[in-house]
């Protein structure tokens, strides 16, 4: 079977009508795609993200094509869309709340970094914050990648390096 770009994919298959099939079919992506949701939707439950994914893709299960991509990449796509429409209910829920001083905080320099790292991947924009997390944080390669985001990998290579050039800029990075 060939993948998007034309390379044959070994082992992959159609995804299992019965529900223990099923279920062995996405076990090896339950990993990756918990630790997408918990990138893509801070401060969701990306437990319940993981499930509306499983869910959706036990519908869609006769529209997956192995032809497209790998099941993996199929399923992080899912999670991913899930994933977003997490954040948009976040947001029209959100209510103000009024959080009391409880007086400084003790600084910690390795949670302040990833505090800054983790600010300035949430100001890129959301196509290039995809590409990081998929590729950085899924450990997707950039042809899965590109069947999550849906473009080619070209387009993914430039959205890579778009974003690392601006998380330098932010950062302050030298080389």
């Amino acid at each position: 079977m060939p993948t998007m770009t034309g390379e044959p994919v070994a082992g992959v298959q159609e995804p299992p009508g019965d529900g223990p099939g099923f279920v062995a079919w996405v076990r090896p992506h339950l990993v990756a795609m918990a630790r997408l949701a918990g990138r893509l939707a801070v401060g969701a439950d990306r437990d319940d993200i993981v499930q509306e994914a499983l869910a959706r893709a036990w519908v869609k299960r006769g529209q997956y094509d192995a032809s497209r991509g790998t099941p993996s990449a199929w399923l992080l796509a899912i999670t991913a869309d899930q994933a977003r429409k997490a954040v948009r209910r976040m947001r029209t829920g959100a209510s103000l709340t009024v959080i009391e001083d409880a007086g400084p905080a003790a600084s910690r320099p390795d949670l302040d970094a990833r505090m800054d790292v983790d600010h300035a991947i949430m100001s890129l924009s959301d196509r290039q914050r995809l590409a990081v997390d998929c590729y950085y944080f899924a450990d997707l390669s950039v042809a899965e990648t590109a069947a999550v985001m849906g473009c080619s990998e070209g387009t993914v290579k430039s959205t890579l390096s778009d974003a690392r050039h601006r998380l330098r800029t932010l950062l302050e990075v030298t080389e």
